[in-house]
């Protein structure tokens, strides 16, 4: 065998455990997805069969199967055809995060363009401090938050959910990246031309850095359309929760229920990532450059 035949078989064996390497995170990712498939479609007479040792006493494994022997769309016909509540939060879950996607836009992005843009005494150290803030999570302003939404009458509305969230550092963080990339010279030359600063922030700010925004309402999207510990820190009215907490008394009887239930919520959460991926890289490198 020449060494060139050598080499060849050599880089197919390398290509061959890489690729190996990778679909073997990629299938425990998926996996999961997998499941509540599979758990969606199943007769509750196979659910009991592979849950019983989960809802019972005994020192058992469960079992699965990826085809279900018996497959049904009953669960799914009840969740969409016989559960109102379910639609009620579904749509609380859709208000709220329009909403606030809709004040991250008013609030953050000209934030994000005064940062950007503007340089002036102590915006790097306010900068600075908007990415702290980013780092704390919901449990250490949890309290501070409480106090303040008490004091102005705001617990057990939506809007306890809806204001702290628009007034969030993250979408100034991303969106800043973005405008930053934007050439100087072109905000100048534009002076030049007699363009003024809105003018410019309309024509030249938001198309050209559009991929750190639409990136910011991607995460932004994902991460509040999935929330749990807010609503149940600020909401008691159960018809307020979002979708997210919509999750039935878990027994063997309703968990083909359940998986169907998080199939459904699992559904705009999925278009959402697929429609903006080439924008979460883009904002992940404008995230990542020094400047």
């Amino acid at each position: 065998m020449s060494l060139h035949n050598c080499m060849a078989r050599w880089k197919d064996i390398k290509k061959g455990i890489t690729v190996l390497l990778i679909m073997i995170p990629t299938l425990l990712v998926c996996l999961p997805i997998i499941l509540l498939v599979t758990g969606s479609v199943m007769s509750n007479g196979e659910l009991r069969q592979h849950l019983s040792p989960v809802f019972s006493d005994a020192l058992d494994y469960i079992s699965w199967q990826v085809v279900p022997d018996y497959p049904t769309f009953e669960n799914y016909s009840k969740l969409l055809f016989m559960t109102p509540q379910f639609f009620i939060l579904f749509w609380n879950s859709i208000k709220m995060v329009g909403c606030i996607l809709a004040g991250q836009l008013l609030v953050g992005v000209p934030a994000a363009w005064a940062f950007a843009v503007y340089r002036v005494k102590g915006s790097r150290a306010l900068f600075a401090l908007y990415v702290v803030l980013m780092l704390l999570p919901f449990q250490v302003m949890m309290l501070s938050s409480y106090l303040v939404l008490n004091r102005l009458g705001m617990l057990d509305t939506q809007q306890a959910i809806i204001l702290p969230a628009v007034f969030s550092t993250f979408p100034v963080f991303l969106t800043y990246g973005g405008f930053r990339c934007i050439p100087m010279q072109l905000f100048e030359a534009a002076r030049i031309d007699g363009a003024g600063e809105l003018r410019i922030f309309c024509k030249i700010g938001l198309p050209l850095g559009k991929s750190g925004l639409l990136s910011a309402m991607v995460l932004g999207f994902l991460e509040y359309w999935n929330m749990m510990e807010q609503p149940m820190a600020f909401l008691e009215d159960k018809s307020l929760w979002p979708l997210s907490l919509y999750l039935p008394e878990i027994t063997w009887a309703q968990a083909g229920y359940a998986f169907t239930t998080s199939i459904i919520t699992l559904i705009p959460a999925v278009f959402v990532f697929i429609w903006g991926q080439d924008y979460l890289e883009q904002g992940i490198i404008f995230s990542g450059l020094k400047e």
